[in-house]
């Protein structure tokens, strides 16, 4: 690799960076922050009721989604035997994750518009990320969109996992096995989707998500009055 892609890389991760960090502390701190709402003390006791994000970012996770375009962040564990409605309240802590990214994206779409009302003819050069503040604005919009959606996917270790489980109730020990072989099951599936991605057929998984993330986006730009990409 050359020193133009080197470049290009460190260009892409330091657009993507501000992005990233706010949607994935954010994420996990509202995951946090309802558990400990809903009568669980863990979360605080382990320091995750905060927006720092040394005590969300996992540094593997975290450089897997700035290099590969997917990647974790440290869990929150929780108990639910400390909730009173352990099954319905663990299915609120869970969507509480997607949930704070889906309202960052409208939030930062809503100050857009507003900049936009005092700027207008910014508006070409922030829909076509023309200069670095665009490309680093539109991205935590579309990651925080991104994050929700991918999150949702109702695969164990994803939240989307924990909907699945409260309507389908199995064993402690048998949702256990399934989170742990899940895991493995998804980083498979991840990998395969980039390499037949690589090889030149459909990358599956990623344009799913990418085709419902622009729907998403696009619904929120025309409620504000902007064009759709």
């Amino acid at each position: 690799m050359g020193l133009q892609g080197i470049t290009g890389i460190l260009t892409r991760i330091l657009i993507t960076l501000p992005g990233v960090v706010i949607g994935l502390v954010f994420h996990e701190f509202m995951h946090a922050f309802t558990a400990w709402k809903l009568g669980d003390p863990t979360p605080r006791e382990q320091g995750r009721i905060t927006l720092n994000p040394l005590r969300h970012l996992d540094p593997v996770g975290f450089l897997f989604l700035l290099v590969a375009g997917f990647g974790w962040a440290k869990p929150v564990q929780i108990n639910r035997n400390y909730m009173r409605h352990p099954r319905r309240d663990e299915v609120l802590v869970s969507l509480a994750g997607p949930g704070a990214n889906l309202v960052l994206g409208v939030f930062f779409s809503i100050l857009l518009r507003l900049y936009l009302l005092v700027f207008p003819d910014q508006l070409f050069a922030f829909f076509n990320q023309e200069g670095v503040i665009s490309q680093i604005y539109m991205g935590i919009i579309i990651l925080n969109y991104a994050l929700c959606v991918f999150n949702l996917i109702p695969i164990p270790p994803l939240d989307g996992s924990h909907l699945i489980f409260a309507v389908i109730k199995v064993r402690p020990e048998t949702e256990a096995k399934l989170y742990r072989y899940g895991t493995f099951f998804f980083l498979g599936l991840l990998v395969l989707s980039m390499v037949i991605g690589q090889l030149g057929g459909p990358n599956f998984l990623f344009i799913g998500i990418k085709i419902i993330v622009g729907s998403i986006a696009n619904f929120f730009f025309n409620l504000l009055g902007f064009f759709p990409f």
